[in-house]
């Protein structure tokens, strides 16, 4: 007759011995479209977006289209928005943007931020002077002038973005859409 040692170690025993479940072919392995897919996709951002071919570099035999420099040192190029990251000429918010695979941000001006805003009211400005800078950085050329230092923690360059003399920042303070910088931010709310 057995006693209750037995039963104890015998269920002990059973606890550890499940049956293992056979997979289920290609559900079991599901996840693995969209992530190579994400892969996929995001080398090849990486390399279109990428600085170091941005100066007519060769990328496996195919050049690379360099950032127009027009006489006098002005620059010139079609801005859209950058939905992500980074990108190649396009508008971040209403004192940053991409242009030429660079990362550059206005050096004379603060403006609301819009990622993410703090009230309603700054999303609301935000959203105007990143349409604002787009709008005037798609008007014609410009130039990209020294503001002392060359760039900031974030690794954006800083510059003071001009057109005939006149700056992007100027526009954007008279238009209520920034404010001069003060050497550092101040709540917009």
């Amino acid at each position: 007759m057995a006693g209750p040692d037995f039963l104890s170690t015998h269920r002990r025993q059973r606890r550890y011995r499940k049956p293992i479940r056979p997979t289920r072919g290609v559900g079991a392995i599901r996840w693995i479209t969209p992530v190579m897919a994400l892969g996929f996709l995001g080398t090849l951002a990486a390399l279109q977006f990428s600085p170091a071919l941005a100066d007519g570099a060769k990328a496996d035999g195919l050049a690379v289209r360099a950032a127009p420099v027009m006489p006098g040192g002005r620059h010139a190029a079609r801005f859209g928005f950058c939905h992500s990251g980074g990108g190649r000429d396009c508008v971040v918010d209403g004192d940053t943007f991409w242009f030429a695979g660079e990362k550059y941000r206005i050096a004379d001006i603060d403006t609301p931020e819009t990622h993410p805003a703090r009230c309603a009211e700054e999303a609301a400005l935000g959203k105007a002077a990143t349409r604002r800078l787009q709008a005037w950085l798609n008007a014609g050329s410009f130039s990209l002038e020294s503001a002392g230092r060359d760039g900031d923690r974030y690794g954006r360059k800083l510059r003071i973005v001009t057109r005939g003399g006149a700056s992007v920042g100027d526009v954007l303070v008279g238009e209520g859409l920034a404010r001069r910088w003060e050497g550092a931010r101040r709540p917009w709310c």
